[in-house]
């Protein structure tokens, strides 16, 4: 295991150096996908680069250690070296340890926006009003997390400022890989806002959290695609209102369908429409791929499986459980403020060990 690791290590640090040239190569980035491609490496190997050091360190003094051990030194130094050995021997199998999970293959998508999708489910109004909670989390979260946000698509519920559906383009580095995890039925357990007799009811939201596909990661055949226009039917004024701006695509071979008609151009509500459809289209594709060559986890987690409930929020007791790793926080206030985290590294963390198992 030791020599195997070593040979790996080295040839971690060898292709960092041959990534490094060709970013200082000018060339490069006269293909835009290429320079991507290599940059995104290279940022990705520089978070191995001192583990391997790290590693490479402690393997060097265990060698000089053994030739001292094997040689004709004197007895006392003989035997310092031996004691050392064996605190370094523990001290490499920790950092091993650490390196196997670093090594475990990232998702390609993880460096990507996201698409980050919203839905009321089952609760009638209320249902819609936690929607609408649950993209003001998000958007805190977002706030806090450095990245960007766009809206995209957005249908409202006329009660309580509740949202029946709400499409937004997260942007920055990594913003997929942090919040794909979201994805599934969020479930709210409290009094709605329109409950008179203050009983407690149980609504839900679906969040979709889907890598934002540019052209060169995955193309989407025109004949596939029908294209239909029609009147916008939201706020935006005469103009939006009275033109064929709106967008609806439809992928014939699935039969998903998305809309846009934020914009008051066609043309920018067709853009937004296929950035939307292709990823939808990607993730289909992904899921089936995955469900070819994937057992079922014991944990749904990086799977996009949406069946059933991920997390829930209790409002009497101030609790949220996130159902598939059993962790419960009595902070609900704070979470629903976007103070999220706990649970996006709590999911990362077993997402990579259920991986590292496999």
């Amino acid at each position: 295991m030791i020599e195997k690791m070593a040979q790996k290590v080295s040839k971690i640090l060898e292709r960092r150096e041959a990534l490094e040239k060709m970013l200082n190569d000018s060339e490069i980035f006269t293909n835009r996908q290429k320079a991507q491609e290599v940059g995104r490496e290279f940022r990705e190997i520089n978070l191995l680069v001192p583990k391997c050091r790290e590693f490479l360190q402690v393997y060097k003094q265990m060698n000089d250690d053994k030739e001292v051990i094997n040689s004709n030194e004197d007895a006392e130094l003989r035997e310092f070296a031996k004691e050392e050995l064996s605190e370094l021997e523990l001290k490499l199998d920790e950092i091993i340890e650490e390196l196997k999970i670093l090594l475990v293959p990232k998702d390609p998508m993880d460096g990507k926006n996201a698409i980050l999708e919203i839905r009321a489910g089952t609760g009638g109004d209320e249902a819609g009003i936690f929607a609408a909670d649950l993209y003001r989390m998000y958007i805190r979260y977002i706030e806090r997390a450095g990245f960007k946000i766009e809206e995209m698509d957005t249908s409202e519920v006329g009660i309580g400022g509740g949202l029946k559906e709400i499409i937004v383009l997260v942007k920055g580095e990594g913003a997929y890989g942090k919040m794909k995890f979201e994805s599934g039925v969020h479930r709210v357990q409290r009094v709605p806002q329109t409950e008179a007799s203050g009983r407690i009811h149980t609504s839900a939201a679906t969040v979709a959290v889907l890598p934002e596909i540019e052209e060169f990661d995955f193309e989407i055949d025109p004949n596939d695609v029908r294209v239909d226009t029609f009147c916008s039917s939201g706020p935006g004024g005469q103009s939006v209102n009275t033109t064929y701006s709106a967008i609806r695509l439809t992928h014939i071979p699935t039969g998903t369908v998305v809309s846009c008609q934020d914009e008051k151009s066609q043309i920018k509500n067709k853009a937004k429409a296929m950035k939307i459809l292709a990823s939808r289209i990607y993730d289909i594709k992904k899921a089936e791929e995955e469900a070819k060559i994937a057992q079922q986890r014991k944990l749904q987690v990086g799977t996009g499986d949406r069946s059933g409930k991920i997390r829930t929020y209790n409002f009497p007791q101030s609790r949220v459980t996130d159902h598939r790793i059993n962790l419960t926080l009595y902070k609900l206030d704070a979470v629903m403020n976007g103070e999220i985290e706990e649970f996006l590294e709590a999911l990362q963390i077993a997402d990579r060990m259920e991986r590292l198992d496999n």
